[in-house]
């Protein structure tokens, strides 16, 4: 069973896909992590960020490893647990500019692939492209959305310092920034069910995605 959720930053997918993979014993991955892994080291190692040809030229150098227990991702660069610096503010103004390159694309792309089919007991997979370029073959396909007021109150609580005003800015910013890029843009695939978690608690839309992912399992 592969289960596909995207949705832009704030609509809560991590939440809702580690909840969701835990209370039916499904893998996890958080797709979204392994691009800011890539951009922390670019940024770590002096890649120029405004420069596609360095991005892409250093695209395969850093090994990035995921772990997919829901109860405790985790996620390495060469072997250092990059989870709580690829949180900060300077790699999400950065994390569109490297994940654009289409050979960043192409390189995550396959590790996700790789990950997923090696997940004997299924998976929920979170992003947002992973239903229309990643695994356009999943079993479940859902599109996560929320107003961007709501979406800037979540995020701004995850980063630290961040304040409202300038978090829904800069996921605005984001939004344009990924739905336009050549290569994978954020789109909503054709046959996914949207669900609006704006007026939504976490626990009322863990509840939704489980009866979606149990109807689809029963043939429904």
């Amino acid at each position: 069973m592969i289960v596909a959720i995207d949705g832009p930053a704030g609509t809560g997918k991590s939440s809702t896909s580690k909840a969701v993979a835990a209370q039916l014993g499904l893998s996890y991955l958080d797709t979204g992590a392994q691009y800011r892994a890539i951009t922390w080291w670019m940024v770590n190692n002096g890649i120029d960020i405004d420069d596609p040809a360095a991005i892409a030229a250093a695209a395969g150098k850093p090994e990035i490893v995921s772990g997919t227990d829901p109860q405790a991702p985790t996620i390495s660069v060469d072997g250092v647990d990059v989870a709580g610096p690829i949180r900060t503010q300077e790699v999400s103004a950065k994390v569109s500019a490297v994940s654009a390159v289409p050979e960043v694309r192409a390189r995550i792309t396959e590790l996700q692939r790789s990950i997923a089919a090696s997940a004997a007991n299924g998976v929920v997979v979170e992003g947002r492209d992973i239903g229309t370029t990643v695994l356009p073959d999943a079993d479940l396909k859902i599109f996560l959305t929320a107003s961007p007021e709501a979406r800037a109150a979540r995020r701004s609580g995850e980063l630290k310092g961040a304040d409202v005003h300038s978090t829904r800015e800069a996921l605005i910013k984001r939004d344009a920034a990924d739905s336009s890029r050549k290569t994978s843009p954020l789109a909503k695939a054709d046959d996914a069910v949207e669900v609006d978690t704006t007026e939504l608690t976490l626990a009322q839309v863990i509840e939704c995605v489980v009866t979606l992912v149990e109807e689809k399992r029963a043939g429904k």
